[in-house]
């Protein structure tokens, strides 16, 4: 584990693969942190990739920011993270609100972005009903912390027959969510319904896709994956099965083969 100061933070953050492998940058979703990407940086460093997988702000030992985070915020802190590193462009790839963040990060900083890798995410604006209940949820945690929050939709962040068949991964996904800091879940809740409509940034998009989802993700679902399918012709989409929003902790032989993979396709055009 690495630990760095940017804009105005403590960011935490593993590097892990040889130096000289070609980047790849992988954003959890919430409320997790780097760890939930462990299975797939063992995978990518043994095949020679370098790969960076921080904690956003906000959540596990990176500093937290109360109030409000936005989207392009987390971008960013990424992009100040490359910076550090020394690295130009890489594949950028996110689950859930990691996925939105790479689709931000894609707007913000398109010369950066070797490949995209989309995963249980969606590309529309933030309705106005899911505007409010994203801010009643930051209140709610605010007030009660995460420890609620997480025993019930513990079935939601994996598949329910998930919960029961991998019960090492069920704990590991619930201390997660636990031990995230309500003021920074809280916080991102709130940027978070106000992120734009990234449509019209994957219909822009020429480098690789990869677009991978739960076939019982219940968040967003095998129809969302084929909604961005269709704004990105060339992309390439796997439904991972026997798992639901999760699918690279619930299923990491699977998801590590299609990311490998496509990861095979790419190489760094600068």
């Amino acid at each position: 584990m690495h630990s760095t100061t940017l804009r105005g933070i403590t960011v935490r953050y593993d590097d892990s693969g040889p130096r000289g492998g070609l980047p790849v940058l992988l954003i959890h979703g919430h409320p997790f942190d780097r760890t939930l990407w462990a299975p797939q940086a063992d995978a990518l460093a043994d095949a020679g990739y370098r790969v960076i997988t921080p904690d956003l702000r906000g959540y596990g030992g990176s500093g937290v920011t109360p109030g409000k985070v936005l989207l392009a915020d987390f971008a960013d802190d990424l992009a100040a993270l490359l910076d550090e590193l020394g690295i130009d462009r890489a594949v950028v790839g996110g689950v859930s609100l990691g996925g939105q963040i790479s689709m931000e990060f894609r707007l913000r900083y398109p010369g950066r972005v070797l490949a995209l890798v989309l995963s249980d995410t969606s590309a529309p604006a933030e309705t106005e009903e899911g505007k409010k209940v994203r801010n009643r949820m930051a209140d709610r945690l605010l007030a009660e912390g995460t420890g609620g929050y997480a025993d019930e939709v513990i079935d939601k962040m994996l598949a329910p027959y998930n919960v029961a068949a991998l019960p090492e991964v069920a704990e590991r996904v619930l201390r997660m969510m636990r031990a995230t800091d309500p003021e920074g879940a809280a916080a991102t809740l709130r940027g978070r319904a106000e992120r734009p409509d990234y449509r019209p940034v994957l219909t822009d998009v020429g480098e690789p896709v990869l677009i991978l989802v739960g076939a019982d993700d219940v968040y967003t679902p095998v129809s969302e994956a084929e909604a961005i399918r269709t704004l990105v012709p060339h992309a390439v989409l796997t439904v991972i099965e026997k798992a639901g929003h999760l699918p690279g902790a619930e299923q990491p032989a699977a998801f590590n083969a299609a990311l490998l993979d496509f990861l095979d396709t790419v190489t760094d055009r600068g």
